[in-house]
């Protein structure tokens, strides 16, 4: 099964009947709504709707089950979003815990991205290349300029890790700390000449 059939059945409302009629006519209501102004977008917003109506009051992801670790890749349900922004549902690295979120930096497995991004040698990418971690089953970037405070209710499953000692995450965190910082490679070589 897909990650999106996965997360299709996870999130399918109608078929769970705990929920009243009420959330059932909301999420019908909103169905018409996306496919008649997005339709292209209707299944990603009908997935993320679906798991705001069910998780949206969670504090955090162990009302669920979901029990995450830094250096954890997640499949994930972003949310709606704005030209430029990872959203719906997509891969994400955590690298912090703090008060029942989540830092999180979204994945793409988008080859293109893929083939522009750099692994840290290059100081002010916000692409991070980072191979094919186990539990993945396509090279990967990390979209250091998307990352976020997440509640980890936003959190399906986790699929992968990266090791938090290992080479890659203190090349991710020192890439992480550039991007926070505005640091791209102009700044970065004047201030290390």
């Amino acid at each position: 099964m897909s990650f999106v059939e996965e997360s299709k059945a996870l999130l399918d409302t109608s078929a769970n009947n705990t929920y009243p009629a009420e959330w059932r006519d909301y999420i019908r209501a909103r169905e018409g709504i996306y496919s008649q102004l997005l339709p292209n977008y209707l299944e990603p917003n009908m997935r993320s709707e679906a798991m705001w109506v069910m998780r949206s009051q969670c504090y955090s992801g162990e009302e669920v089950g979901i029990h995450v670790e830094r250096g954890d890749i997640c499949w994930m349900d972003y949310g709606q979003t704005f030209i430029n922004e990872m959203g719906y549902q997509h891969f994400g690295l955590v690298v912090s815990l703090w008060n029942k979120k989540a830092l999180v930096i979204p994945v793409t497995s988008n080859p293109s991205a893929y083939e522009k991004a750099g692994d840290g040698s290059q100081p002010g990418n916000h692409l991070f290349r980072i191979g094919m971690p186990e539990g993945l089953n396509r090279p990967s970037t990390l979209f250091m300029n998307d990352i976020r405070f997440v509640n980890t209710a936003r959190i399906l499953c986790i699929r992968a890790h990266i090791d938090t000692n290992s080479s890659m995450f203190r090349a991710i965190q020192s890439q992480l700390v550039m991007c926070l910082m505005g640091v791209n490679e102009a700044k970065y070589d004047t201030m290390h000449r």
